[in-house]
């Protein structure tokens, strides 16, 4: 079904099925428009405001080895922060040097206290539901085998590995720790857990996320234990820490990534990669950022400093129809990333509109071949403020909001 929302001299079209804007046009009205132009923004801010969630599928944060607190937990919090992202999953370590009690405040509350659900510290209020999935490290199994940690957080199922689901996509939470009692190996009760886990989701996307890297060219190198049979098992990604850098890896066909630079230190990593090694990285603290829709799941890591080093997506079969994809990241201060599909060879406009409608930049106009095109948004172009970018062709016209801060 769809039904028309009319916004100043903007006519926008909303497929309710789909949750994206299907077409935009002008209203030729000189008369009027002028006086409908302040009502004209805020009925578009609203209407996108609504429809935001739906359209931009699951947004969230992962970060790993970053509790210590500091300048660079601190800057990486602030990246994540900015981010505005539904909910944080961590990939261990999250208390260091010892997992102890006195420091696991200062270590997570002090910058995260927002997500976590329960919470009782000293840094301000609690999230009213939880928006913060951490998995234990080594570090947090130091003072009393992580009975810091699972007094501090309150997680699903027994608190040291754990499953949940939000929107398209299933979380795993593995704990790699030697000291789990029941194991770390693929034969190993929690291993059986994990299988039984993915052959019954239903998920678009399995994400499976703990600490020791199945994988690594880093200083720790991989961990033999954690070298499970996840595709085999259904898995759709892998994300670890332990290592502090970034790397993106390719093992049998699944994607692996190594994400350790939330704010501890940064390691050296090997002067050969691992041929499974796909992209590498040391040179600053950051995190990454997750976008899951039913089509695609991007995955982005930026350093601290806003910079974008790595995007790696997996996405469905390629779609019937001609498709823009969520803008990524949103909001932004930095370049975003702006991505559509094609069935076929097509020629294509993609701009950004101002909120009357008016054309503030043209990203691409001419022929694309079929498959998935990316184009960089940059912000040094735009004011703050709200703008749509729209994709456009013969017969077919959609639109994603987008925020630069």
């Amino acid at each position: 079904m769809m039904h028309e929302v009319n916004t100043s001299n903007l006519i926008f079209i909303i497929n309710n099925q789909n949750s994206y804007i299907s077409s935009i046009y002008h209203k030729h009205s000189a008369k009027h428009a002028a006086l409908w132009a302040c009502f004209g923004r805020l009925a578009a801010m609203l209407c996108f405001c609504l429809l935001a969630h739906r359209s931009e599928g699951q947004r969230f944060a992962a970060i790993g080895d970053y509790g210590y607190a500091g300048p660079a937990e601190r800057d990486v919090a602030q990246l994540v922060k900015s981010w505005d992202p539904e909910f944080i999953i961590t990939l261990g370590d999250n208390n260091y040097d010892v997992g102890d009690s006195s420091t696991i405040d200062q270590n997570i509350g002090q910058y995260y206290h927002s997500y976590i659900y329960k919470y009782k510290g000293r840094y301000g209020p609690s999230a009213s539901t939880n928006r913060f999935f951490p998995s234990l490290g080594n570090h947090d199994y130091y003072t009393r085998n992580g009975e810091p940690y699972r007094d501090y957080f309150t997680l699903p199922g027994n608190g040291r590995y754990y499953d949940f689901v939000r929107g398209n996509v299933h979380f795993f939470a593995l704990n790699s720790d030697p000291a789990e009692p029941d194991g770390i190996t693929a034969t190993s009760a929690q291993a059986r857990w994990l299988q039984a886990g993915l052959a019954a989701s239903t998920a678009r996307w399995k994400v499976v996320y703990l600490h020791h890297a199945p994988y690594s060219s880093g200083y720790h190198g991989s961990t033999q234990e954690s070298q499970w049979p996840f595709r085999a098992w259904g898995a759709s990604v892998v994300l670890a820490g332990h290592d502090h850098h970034y790397e993106q890896l390719t093992v049998d066909g699944l994607p692996y990534f190594v994400n350790g630079l939330g704010g501890r230190s940064v390691y050296r990593v090997r002067q050969t990669p691992l041929p499974e090694s796909n992209a590498i990285y040391n040179g600053d603290y950051g995190a990454m950022l997750l976008n899951a829709t039913a089509d695609s799941l991007s995955l982005q890591f930026f350093t601290r400093r806003q910079v974008l080093v790595h995007t790696y997506v997996l996405r469905r079969p390629l779609r019937t129809e001609p498709t823009l994809y969520p803008v990524s990241p949103n909001p932004f201060q930095g370049d975003a990333l702006v991505e559509f599909s094609v069935p076929t060879p097509t020629t294509v406009q993609l701009r950004v509109l101002n909120t009357l409608g008016q054309e503030v930049t043209t990203l691409h106009q001419g022929l694309v071949g079929a498959g998935w095109h990316r184009f960089a948004l940059p912000r040094n172009s735009l004011a703050a403020g709200l703008y749509y970018v729209q994709l456009s062709g013969t017969g077919f016209s959609q639109v994603m909001r987008v925020v630069a801060l």
